[in-house]
């Protein structure tokens, strides 16, 4: 997964000069050698207890485990002071994302989503937790507080069910973090297309539950980028559609 992620950094406009910035975060050791086998900046998140060796089949006891772990860490990273970008590894980037991440600082918190319902600010857009920039500030740091302890109350939900279900219980509005809800115009995923391949900046292998069908899915969006970009005409482009997320939809059936 972590090599057809970064094909993405390759093969996207304006992308590629990104890689440098990246700090890759890996659960197991198998992924932090592969890592500083790539010369990337590497970082090995340690689980007393637990070795996330292996695939985790999306929902299973030991991926909700790893999807909190992630948490508790990028809550950490944000009392440290960083502003960051945090990405899943099974989103590929086609284009460098700063042009349409808005500067704005009076934003803490901008969030891809599984569907885009139109308003950027809507609360009732359904939050993606794969793909999110956000400003390290008292505001944004709470909520991550209230999240990670939301677990406990929360058994046998992954972290984004937990922060779907605050958001819509007013989590944000009522400690005054100001959100932005991505369009999926520009940040896409296999829940929801992007309408149009030459405004696309990430696409998330989301609504997916094996690797194994993460992987096939998104090479067929790199074929898909590659053949848009050997198109050159407007015909084509014109006429461009995604392939079907096939190997994904099929996952759901075992």
């Amino acid at each position: 997964m972590l090599d057809l992620f970064l094909d993405g950094f390759w093969l996207g406009d304006d992308t590629r000069r990104l890689l440098n910035h990246l700090l890759i975060v890996a659960a197991d050791q198998t992924s932090f050698e592969r890592c500083k086998f790539l010369r990337l900046h590497c970082y090995k998140l340690e689980t007393e207890g637990i070795e996330f060796a292996g695939e985790k089949i999306y929902m299973s006891g030991d991926f909700i485990k790893m999807m909190w772990r992630r948490t508790l860490f990028l809550g950490t990273v944000l009392k440290y002071g960083y502003n960051f970008i945090f990405t899943d590894t099974d989103v590929l980037w086609l284009r460098n994302p700063f042009p349409i991440l808005s500067p704005d600082k009076s934003i803490d918190l901008q969030i891809s989503t599984d569907r885009f319902n139109g308003n950027q600010w809507s609360e009732s857009n359904l939050v993606n937790t794969g793909f999110y920039m956000i400003q390290s500030n008292n505001k944004s740091i709470k909520p991550f507080d209230t999240w990670y302890a939301g677990k406990d109350s929360s058994p046998g939900l992954k972290e984004q069910d937990v922060l779907l279900k605050m958001t819509r219980e007013g989590l944000f509005k009522g400690l005054g973090l100001r959100v932005r809800f991505l369009d999926t115009l520009y940040f896409s995923g296999f829940c929801q297309d992007s309408r149009d391949v030459r405004n696309v900046s990430t696409v998330h292998a989301n609504c997916c539950r094996s690797i194994s069908a993460n992987m096939t899915d998104l090479t067929a969006v790199v074929h898909d980028w590659k053949r848009f970009k050997n198109s050159g005409a407007n015909n084509e482009t014109a006429k461009f559609a995604w392939s079907k997320h096939r190997a994904c939809a099929n996952s759901w059936k075992h």
